[in-house]
């Protein structure tokens, strides 16, 4: 056996193979499977030229093999990891792994080259024909040995860093390789802890990251544990088969088995390696997979940043996911249960409309729509009646303008459904973000079908969309808000009867305004001594906030978020702008000798964004009515329309019986709904209680 050392020459065969031989070195592992030799006779063999076209495809991977070395001094093995060069004939050369550059293996005793491949691994009894610091050089032999090694394939890992945490424990160190059913780690206590201080028979918490993003954290097991040269390994196995992602809802998203069946392509998250499943069924908040049992790579809580979901070959989907659950189908097949942890808002529609269409083949979801249509649409329905109307029609161009911006562009501010049957609309309901955290459902309307209720088709529809897209952390929706006259019976039985029957302003308010239309223009004069209107102070947003509470205790500050700082890159501000769109909103205090009288939002937005432009008027929310005079308020309001391209706009009061008390002709009433949206499953409850609302 050749034992030349370091710094001579080096065989021709070897060259400079190794550019990174400056990297940290690495122990080599010891060999813990002394059996498997025991067992080559029994074994089942691999003939000498199948074994080179695998190796062959090894090299051509860029994947390694293990040598199995003996110390020349002490009898326990080492494995140690080599790259294999192309295998011609019967030679095959191996350089060693950068990590073992300073371990003096042209010392050692090569004994067998080891393949590991899926749950088996083959032995190479081949002959050495040379080594130096390099690597070796060995003759392939006519038969090897394929070894069954294993119950569950076990897959090797390369820069995954992990955290063990136990009481106040913590060690750090890097994930070696892992199975299905468990993983191991190398690591060493942080100062000034010792592994004394470790309880090997309580739960861990495992912490598996990389480049500062998590991809598993649980309550973990603790298998088998020893310490090595280099730290400690510890083989852990998750606590659970089942992570709870969120709260238990009584109605589930519908499930479907759709065909072709969508496949999840993905990155795996410890190896790098691409993975593709088929999706067994899916829903807008997740799906399953089937995998057969000792073969899979995930692991409950594992954590896929990077995931597409492809329907048909065409149409991708990306997303963020987390394995949520495990269970045996049988012996052969183990079902795992993928949650949906974000996806922005026009993959979450493209997942939806699939869906949709499988339940419904008449529900579309942001699909393009006959402008023209519509327009006949919302006017043979009445939803623009007369006076509505000659609201806007002064301005009719700029809301053709913004709609065409809307319905055509569909920018991720907005979303649209309609209920068509051959190009007919007979449906529509559509949404926009109206604050920070908060869409706005508007123009509602339906018109007669056969056999059909296009208004509740296009209202479930929705709400299907809305309860699964709240938890979605891109589409910023904690909140819902909807504006209905209380004389629209249909909003009213349906918004207003859940508002009152769970009598719960905390989780869905209803207040009550009054509407006038106020012209714009410059004021007549100026406010009388001691009374001042500027922006709305810290201090008098925190009275306001007492006000409300004491008034309605309902969502409205909430959703308005009036303390805000100054607008962030993805602010709904900053965010409409770039789409071409205008949307702020500020607010203004009226007081009298330092006393807070009133605050008044003013709201900015497109014309026609909502066609009865309510999110481009002024709020207004009376503190103290005492000495505040119709006549004062609406001098004050005229300050504040020098922004505003419309003629007239809208003029919202609450509460209410502020107009009522001064005399003040009200044109009309508005309810402003709002619900927290993490308490969303009760309306679909309610709905389905009252109007027998199916969602499967």
């Amino acid at each position: 056996m050749d034992t030349k050392k370091s710094g001579q020459n080096i065989p021709a065969e070897f060259g400079d193979a190794n550019p990174l031989r400056e990297a940290p070195s690495v122990p080599p592992w010891l060999f813990q499977h002394d059996n498997l030799i025991n067992a080559l006779e029994s074994s089942r063999t691999i003939e000498k030229e199948k074994l080179a076209n695998t190796l062959n495809y090894i090299h051509f991977k860029g994947g390694y093999l293990y040598a199995l070395m003996q110390h020349p001094k002490y009898d326990k093995p080492i494995l140690v990891k080599v790259l294999p060069e192309i295998c011609e004939e019967h030679e095959l050369t191996c350089h060693w792994h950068e990590h073992y550059s300073d371990f003096g293996l042209e010392n050692y005793h090569f004994r067998y080259l080891i393949i590991t491949e899926s749950q088996t691994i083959i032995l190479v009894p081949a002959e050495l024909l040379h080594i130096s610091n390099q690597g070796i050089k060995i003759q392939i032999p006519q038969k090897s040995h394929i070894l069954c090694k294993r119950q569950t394939h076990r897959f090797y890992c390369s820069n995954v860093n992990a955290e063990l945490m136990q009481s106040g424990f913590l060690a750090k160190g890097k994930l070696i390789d892992f199975s299905s059913l468990a993983f191991r780690i190398n690591v060493n206590p942080e100062a000034p802890f010792s592994f004394h201080r470790f309880d090997s028979s309580v739960y861990s918490t495992i912490r598996l990251s990389q480049n500062g993003r998590t991809l598993f954290s649980g309550r973990c097991n603790c298998v088998r544990m020893k310490q090595e040269f280099h730290g400690w390994e510890i083989v852990f196995s998750p606590s659970n088969d089942h992570v709870k992602q969120l709260q238990p809802k009584r109605i589930r998203h519908p499930r479907l088995q759709i065909y072709p069946p969508p496949i999840a392509t993905f990155s795996h998250p410890f190896t790098q390696k691409k993975n593709k499943y088929e999706i067994f069924n899916i829903s807008t908040t997740g799906f399953s997979l089937h995998d057969a049992v000792g073969e899979s790579t995930l692991i409950p809580g594992m954590i896929i940043h990077e995931l597409s979901i492809v329907y048909a070959g065409e149409l991708k989907i990306n997303c963020s996911a987390q394995v949520v659950q495990c269970r045996k189908k049988n012996d052969e097949t183990v079902i795992y249960g993928i949650a949906v942890l974000d996806m922005d808002i026009h993959s979450y529609s493209r997942l939806n409309r699939i869906l949709s269409m499988n339940m419904d083949p008449h529900n579309y979801i942001s699909t393009e729509v006959d402008i023209d249509a519509l327009w006949e649409f919302f006017f043979d329905t009445g939803f623009i009646y007369p006076k509505k109307y000659k609201f806007f029609q002064q301005h009719k161009e700029e809301f053709k303008k913004t709609y065409k911006k809307l319905y055509e562009q569909t920018p991720e501010i907005a979303r649209h459904f309609t209920y068509e049957k051959r190009g007919q609309i007979y449906g529509h309901m559509s949404m926009i973000r109206a604050y920070e955290r908060t869409w706005m459902i508007h123009h509602h309307a339906a018109r007669p079908m056969k056999s059909k209720l296009p208004g509740f088709q296009i209202l479930k529809h929705m709400m299907l969309f809305l309860y699964g897209m709240y938890h979605l952390p891109s589409a910023k929706m904690d909140y819902v808000l909807s504006y209905f006259r209380p004389e629209n019976d249909f909003p009213n039985r349906v918004f207003g009867g859940f508002a009152r029957e769970l009598n719960d302003p905390k989780i869905c308010s209803l207040d009550l305004f009054s509407y006038l239309t106020f012209p714009v223009g410059s004021p007549w004069k100026q406010l009388p001594k001691n009374w001042s209107l500027h922006t709305s102070s810290h201090s008098e947003l925190w009275e306001l906030d007492q006000f409300y509470r004491h008034s309605s205790g309902g969502l409205l500050l909430n959703v308005l978020d009036l303390t805000r700082s100054n607008p962030t890159e993805d602010s709904l501000e900053n965010v409409s702008r770039q789409l071409g769109f205008l949307r702020k909103w500020n607010a203004y205090s009226l007081t009298n000798g330092g006393c807070l009288k009133a605050v008044l939002v003013v709201n900015q937005s497109d014309v026609g964004l909502n066609l009865s432009e309510l999110l481009n008027g002024i709020k207004t929310l009376i503190i103290d009515p005492e000495g505040l005079s119709w006549e004062l308020l609406n001098l004050a309001a005229s300050h504040l329309t020098d922004t505003y391209q419309l003629d007239n706009i809208p003029f919202l009061i609450y509460p209410s019986a502020y107009c009522n008390d001064m005399n003040i002709p009200q044109e009309k009433r508005y309810y402003l709904w709002i619900t927290d949206m993490r308490h969303s499953g009760k309306f679909m409850e309610y709905m389905q209680r009252n109007f027998r609302m199916k969602y499967e």
